[in-house]
């Protein structure tokens, strides 16, 4: 015999059912609204880095941020950043300290050959003109380092190319950094903000834990000692003079 419990049950999930075809008829539907919890490895970086990466950096090591932004290195001794103000690179408000911070272009940087123990440099390269340039001065200056970007996936589906003037695709293997220059259509990616949306947004969605807890997914992370090697794939450039091209 049933009981009173489950018929009531059966009885209320018809209903649901049939209230979600009636509303699917006018393009809506139903859910449940729950607020998102707080993610640590949103509000900073280090949060997940060091769960998926050794730092071992010693005592008393000279520890360079190049492009220090709004996630400040916390085990650096110098700060870094091209811009000291508003930048169309960054989607928050520079953070600054008592650590020494100086204004300074990734490409010529102002340090000594092999002064410097440790060199971080987090969601920059993605960024710059020449990648070939910027790696070959922090090898110069650097013991060595990590280097994180934005891989395809992230840019992808947040559209960080056209929104935040991401240049390359970056991707790693062998100790040899690849940037592959993107195509317009590559640096809008979903062209939508519904993967944003829903990442980012205030209600809750069980994808958001599956992104910040597996960023070693949605990121290039590489970790190099002494020297790494680089490789650049720019697009053909188009030249009004057929006759120039090369």
């Amino acid at each position: 015999m049933r009981q009173p419990g489950n018929a009531l049950t059966l009885t209320l999930l018809k209903l649901k059912r049939f209230l979600r075809r009636q509303l699917h008829r006018f393009g809506f539907d139903i859910a449940r609204y729950r607020s998102r919890p707080v993610y640590p490895e949103e509000a900073n970086r280090f949060v997940y880095q060091k769960r998926f990466n050794q730092f071992d950096i010693a005592p008393g090591s000279v520890v360079l941020d190049i492009g220090s932004g709004h996630y400040p290195f916390l085990l650096a001794t110098i700060l870094v950043d091209l811009y000291a103000k508003d930048s169309p690179h960054r989607t928050q408000e520079l953070i600054r300290d008592e650590r020494p911070f100086l204004v300074v272009d990734i490409g010529h940087l102002p340090f000594r050959d092999k002064s410097v123990g440790f060199v971080y440099c987090s969601h920059v390269l993605e960024h710059v003109e020449d990648p070939k340039q910027a790696c070959s001065e922090l090898i110069r200056v650097g013991h060595r380092g990590y280097i994180e970007t934005p891989n395809f996936a992230s840019d992808l589906l947040f559209g960080w190319g056209a929104y935040i003037n991401h240049k390359w695709n970056v991707m790693t293997m062998n100790n040899t950094l690849y940037f592959f220059e993107y195509t317009d259509r590559q640096r809008r990616g979903l062209d939508s903000l519904v993967w944003d949306n829903l990442i980012h947004g205030r209600a809750y969605h069980p994808m958001q834990e599956a992104y910040f807890k597996n960023q070693d997914l949605f990121n290039t992370m590489f970790p190099w000692k002494d020297r790494f090697e680089c490789v650049v794939h720019k697009l053909p450039r188009k030249t009004s003079d057929a006759g120039e091209q090369a």
